[in-house]
């Protein structure tokens, strides 16, 4: 989709649903909990909060890093649970997690006193999280703390706990450290399970898969999974592409050229001449920078495409990303010149591949898209 826009980004709702229907293909019976954390990983969480909720695949709730990011989607998602990740941090934060019906995950042992010290009004039953460390070493509790309070808050009529872990390594199980650390994970989690089991009434609801998981370990999708990079058609896997996974990618970064120069063997461009042309080249210089969250660090040859007289053509990155511009090479495409869109990643060009050229992941370069580069959905 074009725009008067000098840069801008589309993001594909359509691409969106696909991918989550793709989850749904892998887990066809666990609880699909959509990661929207980091306003949906730099692709407009309202936007994409809706287009999850009414997809034929079918959600059961969001998850979201902070309580803010919970308190905003509540706004304008009023029905469905919001998975709290990083949890509670004081006792106005347990009550809001109660009053807007937050889920948070318990991972430190003042959270655990905090919500000893507190109980439902009414009738009311707020799901709690219990978060095991099995070797991450981020947040969690260990397996000893997560059975006394699984254990303990699960024999209360207000609460429903619930237990969940985070694959550390899971991306690469081609890897033998990769593996022999994703069983040691899986081995502890079951390990805690089964003595929760035989301690309450019946098994705690249970999961452990983000994407990694639910791409490559069926026996670990449990009662529910997370997914978040798949969602937006990025692959989690190192040495698979999107494409080979099933997915598509919801963003397309565009631009425009600025400017076509003739240049001269020997000359160079940019700060710090970090490029000399080789022979007499035709440059386009692209109106996108790093204040646009194009990234800085993105070596000479990274991929662009340019459309042209016979379509999207692939050109390469020429010299050191500027705040608000860059500049490509252009060999002999016919139809340029100013005005021409640019994609910097998205339809036709892996985002995992301009990042791998920039010392990052996907991640990074969605979520680091800055404010003064507007967002279409289509």
């Amino acid at each position: 989709m074009s725009s008067p826009q000098r840069a801008w980004a589309t993001i594909d709702l359509a691409a969106l649903r696909h991918n989550l229907g793709r989850v749904r293909e892998l887990c066809p019976e666990a609880g699909i909990i959509a990661v929207v954390k980091a306003d949906a990983y730099g692709h407009g969480m309202a936007e994409c909060a809706e287009a999850l909720r009414d997809a034929e695949a079918g959600i059961c709730g969001f998850a979201v890093a902070t309580m803010d990011e919970a308190r905003r989607l509540r706004k304008f998602q009023p029905d469905l649970p919001i998975l709290c990740l990083n949890g509670f941090r004081d006792g106005n934060e347990l009550q809001d997690c109660a009053t807007l019906d937050f889920q948070p995950v318990l991972h430190e042992e003042n959270q655990l006193r905090l919500l000893r010290e507190f109980s439902m009004e009414q009738d009311g039953r707020l799901t709690v999280w219990l978060k095991q460390n099995t070797g991450m070493n981020r947040l969690g509790l260990s397996a000893a703390s997560c059975l006394s309070a699984g254990v303990e808050l699960g024999r209360r009529k207000d609460l429903e706990i619930r237990l969940m872990s985070h694959l550390a390594w899971a991306d690469n199980l081609d890897d033998p450290g990769s593996a022999a650390f994703t069983r040691e994970q899986l081995l502890a989690f079951e390990h805690l399970h089964r003595d929760l089991a035989s301690e309450l009434d019946a098994p705690p609801p249970s999961s452990m898969s983000a994407s990694s998981g639910i791409l490559c370990l069926p026996d670990a999708h449990y009662d529910f999974v997370r997914p978040g990079i798949m969602l937006y058609g990025s692959s989690p896997l190192a040495g698979n592409s999107a494409a080979e996974l099933g997915l598509i990618p919801a963003m397309s970064l565009r631009a425009r050229l600025l400017a076509v120069r003739e240049v001269k063997a020997g000359e160079a461009v940019g700060y710090s001449a970090t490029w000399r042309f080789p022979r007499d080249t035709r440059m386009g210089v692209v109106s996108i920078g790093y204040a646009d969250g194009y990234p800085r660090s993105a070596v000479n040859g990274t991929p662009v495409l340019v459309a042209s007289g016979g379509g999207w053509e692939p050109c390469k990155l020429l010299g050191r990303v500027s705040m608000d511009m860059i500049t490509v090479d252009l060999g002999e495409l016919d139809g340029v010149g100013p005005g021409s869109e640019v994609i910097l990643w998205g339809e036709g060009l892996d985002a995992d591949e301009v990042a791998a050229r920039a010392g990052t992941i996907a991640y990074e370069l969605f979520t680091r898209v800055t404010a003064r580069v507007p967002k279409i959905h289509i």
